[in-house]
């Protein structure tokens, strides 16, 4: 072809040596489809995915103990919105522990056991019915073959494109997860209707800080 996109989405990431089954530890996918609701439900990560996932459970009746490394609760956001969300998710009865180092996470055919250090240093232990791991998401490029036309992805494994999506190779373009950005599906889209209209000699651009995103609670 004279022309093409890579758009190979993401995938959740994963804790080193925690094995994600879907049953007793999920990521984001698996997490919406438990074939019960969890007495106890712990969650690592207090992202918009943990806090949406979270917040679901909670009102389904579990109760729920979201984990987060970070010092800071909702960094990405205007301050005042992270005050105010904070109330909103201690009064739908989230616990949110701040600033801890997990350690040891072990499970058995029946629950799991998450060994952490709080925001302290001191050593505390959770355990849950459920786990789900919601630490991010890293693009999908592995194995795509890209040094075959002459690319190669960045260290966080992402490809460099310039602002209308182009590759350093002629022809070859990428949107979405796979390139900078916040990995958002109507940000994705935006930037597909701009290479179409690019390689159909159009001059159509994106203004990046213009990009909406929500946390549903």
């Amino acid at each position: 072809a004279r022309n093409v996109i890579i758009a190979t989405g993401s995938k959740a990431r994963h804790l080193p040596n925690v094995p994600v089954d879907n049953r007793i530890v999920a990521d984001n996918e698996g997490a919406l489809s438990f074939d019960s609701v969890p007495k106890k439900l712990a969650v690592i990560g207090a992202g918009v995915i943990g806090l949406e996932l979270g917040s679901v459970w909670r009102r389904l009746g579990s109760e729920v103990t979201i984990l987060e490394a970070l010092p800071t609760f909702l960094g990405a956001v205007d301050e005042s919105i992270a005050r105010e969300a904070a109330k909103q998710f201690a009064k739908q009865g989230l616990t949110i522990h701040l600033g801890v180092n997990i350690g040891e996470v072990s499970t058995t055919a029946k629950g799991v056991s998450i060994a952490y250090k709080d925001k302290t240093g001191a050593d505390q232990k959770l355990d849950a019915d459920r786990l789900i791991v919601s630490i991010g998401r890293v693009p999908n490029t592995d194995d795509l073959g890209l040094d075959a036309v002459g690319l190669a992805t960045d260290a966080r494994g992402f490809i460099p494109v310039d602002d209308q999506c182009r590759t350093s190779t002629p022809g070859i373009y990428a949107i979405g997860d796979v390139v900078r950005g916040p990995m958002l599906a109507h940000k994705a889209e935006e930037e597909g209707v701009m290479v179409a209209e690019v390689i159909d000699g159009q001059k159509p651009h994106i203004d990046y800080n213009c990009i909406p995103w929500v946390i549903y609670t």
